[in-house]
């Protein structure tokens, strides 16, 4: 493992394949971490690729730099890391990848730097900025149920239930999100450690309440809250995977994030897979980003 100082942390990660491979950036979700992407590393590694891995903010051994610095876990703030480590990196520009949190943080980037990102693979919400201002309005409640979570977590219910039983919510949130996948005790003792961040139960409190509204956000990133607001679109060739079994972000047949992206794009429903998509299908994953890499 390696650290680097970016921005206002010292942000871990692994680094997979050779020095001077083609850069790709692969983050990780909630609540998972760089784990997630061992065979997908290994795999693209393998072809010559250069794979960066990188624990977000609140998970493993990525710390912040000051105790002043507020624990947030806002998109912007998201967004922001992953340019820092790639700006500490002397990295241009990069392949993307990430779902959930860290597919949150490639469409930011992709969106609004776009010179950044070579290529996107975006899993589950392909168009995963959210827009903050409409968070208030209901979904259906087949969608609302599958919230459960988010609704705990703006609860101090769920603050004591992430400061207590944080493996015990995680794992079962592992079950629920991919169904089809049986991951084993080894699986999970490998990610769980990552939980116990000093800094996880906050930022994850954070990320869930700010993003319907109602806490604010680090004034440090209003800018990019601002202009997140406008829901760019994502002018960078993107392929965006989608797990048939996801349990909480399900693929409709309607695909109604194309119309965000502006350049290259391209949806694959994968099956037997479910949230965790990399690590559930690597082969599928490290296709795509082969596919991106075959087109430039």
């Amino acid at each position: 493992m390696k650290s680097i100082k970016a921005g206002c942390l010292d942000i871990h990660y692994h680094e997979v394949g050779p020095e001077g491979g083609e850069p790709v950036i692969l983050l990780h979700g909630f609540p998972y971490d760089a784990h997630a992407y061992d065979a997908v590393a290994a795999n693209l590694g393998g072809r010559g690729y250069r794979c960066l891995v990188p624990y977000l903010r609140g998970y493993g051994p990525t710390c912040f730099l000051s105790p002043l610095t507020m624990r947030s876990g806002q998109q912007a703030a998201l967004g922001a890391d992953l340019l820092a480590f790639m700006d500490a990196l002397s990295i241009g520009t990069a392949f993307l990848g990430g779902y959930d949190w860290g597919g949150r943080a490639a469409c930011i980037v992709a969106a609004l730097w776009p010179e950044r990102a070579r290529g996107l693979v975006s899993c589950g919400q392909g168009y995963n900025i959210q827009n903050i201002a409409n968070a208030a309005n209901p979904a259906p409640a087949v969608v609302e149920a599958r919230y459960w979570y988010m609704y705990y977590f703006h609860t101090e219910r769920g603050r004591a239930g992430l400061i207590h039983s944080r493996r015990d919510i995680c794992r079962h949130i592992w079950s629920l999100w991919s169904p089809s996948w049986r991951f084993s005790d080894v699986v999970w003792d490998a990610t769980a450690p990552s939980f116990d961040n000093p800094d996880f139960v906050e930022i994850v409190l954070h990320s869930y309440r700010h993003r319907f509204g109602g806490i604010p956000g680090d004034p440090a990133y209003d800018d990019i809250e601002t202009q997140l607001a406008a829901q760019p679109d994502i002018s960078v060739s993107s392929i965006v995977l989608q797990g048939r079994d996801d349990g909480v972000d399900p693929p409709v047949a309607e695909d109604c994030d194309h119309s965000h992206f502006t350049g290259f794009y391209e949806r694959r429903i994968i099956d037997s897979a479910g949230h965790n998509l990399p690590q559930e299908a690597p082969e599928e994953f490290a296709a795509a980003i082969v596919a991106l890499a075959e087109k430039h």
